[in-house]
């Protein structure tokens, strides 16, 4: 399994007037999270740039289920679940440790885009072959 788990902690800029957390701000904790699911795939922000190949959001979906607030501490899960022909899809858990709250559900499609063209590519070889588990086999 791809995973990494990474903490948080609230601060004033991803929270409204009453101190709790803004819709926004879980989806640049949720950016952060995939951003090192990728480096762990092999496409380092570095590499990235040097080959001009990204990861590209298609669909996210989020359930919000309990708010943080002004100083939480917060943990972020995310794993790859699968990988397609030329997209996978991610996803997250934000909790709150101190109360064992579930924050948010997430998932999100990504596809491989070669840039400037804008043109979708498949995903690599290596990736179906290290992790053959989470190839989605063809449908009969």
């Amino acid at each position: 399994m791809i995973n990494i788990i990474s903490e948080e902690e609230i601060m004033f800029f991803d929270t409204d007037c009453g101190g709790v957390v803004h819709n926004i701000a879980y989806l640049r904790f949720i950016e952060t999270a995939r951003t090192r699911l990728t480096e762990r795939l092999g496409m380092s922000l570095k590499e990235m740039t040097k080959t001009q190949l990204f990861p590209v959001v298609t669909r996210t979906e989020i359930d919000y289920r309990k708010p943080a607030k002004l100083g939480d501490l917060i943990q972020v899960e995310a794993h790859v679940e699968s990988f397609e022909r030329v997209r996978f899809w991610c996803q997250f858990r934000i909790t709150r440790p101190s109360d064992h709250a579930l924050l948010i559900t997430s998932r999100q499609s990504l596809a491989l885009v070669q840039m400037p063209q804008g043109r979708p590519c498949r995903l690599p070889k290596e990736w179906l072959e290290q992790y053959p588990e989470l190839t989605s086999k063809p449908k009969a």
